[in-house]
């Protein structure tokens, strides 16, 4: 089975930015909607971005509207979130999820029977 592995999570002092990475070893997000979500400690997972292929769009949470961006390299084996002006309560470990495209689904919602997750990354913004 694939497992997506998200990485690039640390620690950073507020107004910082990151770079978070999602990819599987041989796997392509060619036919994929692919989705970022972040889990607080105490708090409900929750969806932060999420980018369709084929020029499908690309979509954002509003507490993360013109500080993230979701992008892909050309050869659509990585998935990048890129975090600026990064805030306290940006803190959370950060997990991708892709699901295919003839499931006829926006993006990733969290059904683990049709998605493909993974281990996430830990985020950490200091004030």
């Amino acid at each position: 089975d694939v497992q997506l592995q998200a990485s690039g999570g640390g620690l950073v002092q507020a107004g910082g930015f990151l770079r978070l990475s999602c990819a599987a070893p041989g796997f392509s997000f060619d036919d994929y909607a692919v989705g970022w979500f972040r889990q607080a400690p105490g708090k409900a997972r929750e969806g932060v971005a999420c980018m369709r292929d084929y020029g499908g769009g690309t979509y954002y949470a509003e507490f993360v509207k013109g500080r993230f961006t979701i992008s892909s390299d050309n050869a659509k084996t990585t998935v990048y979130l890129q975090m600026n002006m990064l805030k306290p309560e940006d803190t959370a470990v950060y997990y991708c999820a892709a699901v295919h495209l003839t499931y006829g689904t926006t993006c990733p919602s969290g059904n683990k029977n049709l998605e493909i997750w993974g281990q996430g990354t830990e985020v950490t913004v200091s004030s």
